[in-house]
């Protein structure tokens, strides 16, 4: 049986989207991150800016998500993530989503996979577990629930 246990909280500021076009895969598209913030019951931070989500928009209208970025604990430690994942839902919403506009969290699938990688220390069990992200996206934000399985 897996239990899952809330690991922390992210609010990740993104900037104005980035349409690379249609390519032989779908639709690539690039969401800069500039910042941000988390906060859980063994570490908080924040999330520096110069990451950035890389999209595709498959012909089914999955978006598959690809997020690179960095945070940085409160006392002072660096830790890389990848946070790969798939976001659909009806079209409609879909649409709505991509115009900014808010849509409640039940109406779509927004999941991911984060891995982690950091120093030896205090945060390392991040690189020893699986994790689960629920995500929402909002028209400068996105906030995800990360758990550990």
């Amino acid at each position: 049986m897996i239990t899952l246990k809330p690991v922390l909280e992210a609010k990740i500021e993104v900037g104005v989207v980035q349409e690379i076009g249609a390519t032989s895969k779908g639709i690539r598209k690039m969401i800069p991150i500039v910042g941000g913030t988390f906060v859980g019951q063994e570490m908080s931070g924040t999330i520096l800016p110069g990451g950035a989500d890389w999209q595709l928009i498959r012909p089914d209208g999955v978006a598959e998500i690809e997020a690179h970025y960095t945070m940085k604990t409160n006392d002072g430690v660096y830790i890389y993530i990848v946070n790969k994942g798939y976001r659909h839902g009806p079209p409609d919403i879909i649409e709505k989503l991509s115009q900014g506009l808010e849509v409640e969290a039940h109406q779509y699938y927004f999941r991911s996979t984060p891995t982690f990688e950091v120093e030896k220390g205090k945060y390392d069990w991040l690189t020893r577990n699986v994790f689960v992200g629920s995500g929402e996206r909002h028209k400068q934000y996105v906030s995800f629930k990360f758990y550990s399985c």
